[in-house]
């Protein structure tokens, strides 16, 4: 077995019963999407699907313990890609991408593959995959809450809305509607653009049916 598909088998172990939206399917969208970006761009393949592949990795760990999953992504992979005897600074590339990817965070890429790695994470929110991780990512963390008393804080804020749909129509807003502006690559951008138009027309549709104002379409 190839280093890919071991770190494939890898990360399925870590994110068998996650009940959110970075589940096993999301990852291999994100790690389809670098792949198109990187036709275009360029980078290190390498670099690029190891990335891809491990950037979510500490999810778990954040939804029973707080804190952000890209830190502790980052720390396991490390740790996994040096136990396969893998070069140290494709290790240091490869933990700089995830380090780097979550929307919420912020953070500046300082790398090509970082750049690449973070366009596809933010893309994978967009379009009727993203409609549907939406909604399955309140309705899991919105239960989170209700079971646990956890609070995913301000980054989630639109989740805990009373009116869901109230909510969701912040989360447009507040997400999807803002992330072209905040993508790196040409080749992303032209994707968001393309995904963002199934998006309106949903939100328009589901605003007219529920008797809601879809102002700011």
């Amino acid at each position: 077995m190839d280093l890919i598909e071991k770190t494939r088998e890898f990360v399925a172990t870590f994110l068998e019963g996650e009940p959110s939206s970075h589940d096993m399917s999301h990852i291999n969208r994100v790690e389809a999407l670098c792949l198109e970006i990187q036709k275009e761009e360029g980078g290190d393949l390498l670099v690029l699907q190891l990335a891809a592949l491990l950037h979510d990795v500490g999810v778990i760990k954040e939804h029973e313990e707080g804190g952000d999953h890209a830190v502790y992504s980052a720390d396991i992979a490390s740790e996994f890609l040096s136990r396969t005897g893998l070069g140290k600074e494709v290790i240091e590339a490869v933990t700089g991408c995830i380090r780097t990817h979550r929307f919420s965070a912020g953070e500046k890429p300082d790398s090509l593959e970082a750049r690449i790695l973070q366009d596809a994470d933010r893309l994978d929110a967009l379009g009727a995959v993203g409609i549907f991780r939406a909604v399955l990512s309140m309705g899991a963390l919105r239960m989170l809450k209700h079971t646990t008393g956890m609070d995913k804080g301000s980054s989630k804020r639109t989740v805990y809305i009373e009116d869901p749909i109230e909510g969701f129509n912040e989360y447009m807003q507040y997400k999807p509607f803002t992330i072209p502006e905040k993508l790196n690559t040409d080749a992303a951008k032209k994707i968001a653009e393309e995904r963002l138009k199934i998006m309106r027309i949903y939100l328009k549709a589901l605003n007219l049916e529920a008797g809601i104002d879809g102002q700011g379409l």
